[in-house]
């Protein structure tokens, strides 16, 4: 499918068929797995289709970063070995030491990581702003801002930033808006098309969409930062192997119907919790009272599978809830079928306790599955008690 056929085409036909076209010696339908490290070059210096070393390029990791690009209206997609990686290559590939970024306040822990814990050695300085707030954003930009760095929705008290303002916000400073756009996949949300420079991705989540793969994915439709994240990845060696890509392409030729059933449950979930007596807070962009709720219905599709709650009676109280939920297994990482449930503060975000990302102990975080949501339900019905 070329780059001017895949303007005629609408998101589901685009996530089977861009990058994927039936193997011409054979006829495939699907992309092979290509599980090879190094290819025959035709004499010195004259490689076969653009392949000498699967680190470089290998075909299978072509066809989904291709998709990738197709997926979110970029120019340049590029596959890696997890999200964080992704991440690692991109900020090392636009930042120097002596640069700043601004991070949000509100983030995955691993993130946060990232940032505190490796690039601040690094000699890159970082400084918080609330994301949800344009103006905050703003004040926080100092002359060697680089970088932007936004999650929306974020991870995990579903916070909902303005896209299109903070892109003004960047582009009047110099510098970039990066969007990691994990939890609404590009099915929901289009961050390039409202002015973002980078989409990031950890694809082990919706894009994967089954728990069975770890990866990660930037996208860009600025042709020279492309080149410039080809080189790095190449560079840093971060790829996502073939059947880690295969399996994510495998992944998202479902995207678009698994995340009609992932919103439609959730809401349900989102309207249920909202009645209980146990709860005293639900995050969820979907619900009106939520403070970023019209700007959600206005840059997403639809609100997403992810849903947070605070416990009204306390830290422990949530972590029982955790433990006696069944059908919502316990367990880290989102986006998958079937339904999980966690308690941040204990496990994906113990990374950030005691920083400005600290998240509260009386949170649970849900990632809502596709199975039947009246099961879905009764298991939170019993695990709240």
């Amino acid at each position: 499918m070329s780059e001017h056929e895949q303007h005629h085409y609408a998101f589901e036909t685009l996530a089977i068929h861009a990058g994927q076209e039936a193997d011409p010696q054979t006829g495939a339908v699907v992309t092979p797995i290509y599980q090879v490290s190094t290819f025959k070059q035709d004499g010195v210096g004259g490689l076969r289709g653009g392949y000498e070393y699967s680190r470089s390029a290998n075909p299978t990791r072509t066809a989904l970063e291709e998709n990738l690009a197709a997926l979110d209206g970029g120019r340049r997609g590029l596959a890696f070995a997890s999200g964080l990686a992704a991440e690692d290559t991109l900020l090392r590939t636009v930042t120097k030491p002596g640069d700043h970024i601004v991070i949000p306040n509100d983030a995955y822990g691993g993130t946060f990581r990232l940032f505190a814990k490796v690039l601040t050695r690094w000699g890159v300085e970082w400084s918080v702003a609330n994301t949800h707030d344009p103006e905050s954003v703003r004040a926080a930009v100092r002359p060697n801002t680089k970088v932007i760095w936004v999650e929306t929705p974020s991870n995990p008290l579903l916070g909902i930033a303005d896209i299109s303002a903070l892109a003004h916000i960047a582009h009047d400073t110099g510098a970039l808006l990066v969007v990691d756009n994990t939890f609404a996949s590009p099915y929901l949300q289009q961050p390039l098309a409202l002015g973002a420079d980078v989409v990031v991705y950890s694809t082990t989540k919706y894009m994967g969409g089954h728990s069975d793969v770890v990866g990660g994915a930037l996208v860009t439709d600025d042709a020279a930062l492309g080149e410039e994240l080809v080189y790095h990845q190449n560079a840093m060696g971060a790829v996502a192997g073939p059947f880690d890509a295969w399996l994510v392409m495998r992944g998202i030729k479902t995207l678009g119907v698994r995340m009609d059933r992932h919103s439609a449950n959730a809401a349900r979930v989102a309207e249920f919790l909202t009645g209980h007596p146990k709860v005293s807070q639900v995050l969820y962009p979907g619900l009106p009272e939520h403070p970023g709720h019209e700007i959600a219905a206005k840059q997403m599709r639809a609100f997403g599978g992810m849903v947070s709650f605070r416990h009204r009676d306390g830290e422990e109280a949530a972590v029982q809830t955790c433990n006696r939920a069944e059908l919502f297994t316990l367990g880290e990482s989102l986006g998958g079928v079937e339904s999980l449930i966690e308690h941040p503060g204990r496990m994906t975000h113990a990374s950030a306790a005691g920083s400005p990302l600290e998240v509260p102990s009386d949170l649970v975080r849900l990632s809502v599955g596709i199975e039947s949501v009246d099961d879905l339900l009764a298991d939170l019905q019993r695990a709240l008690g």
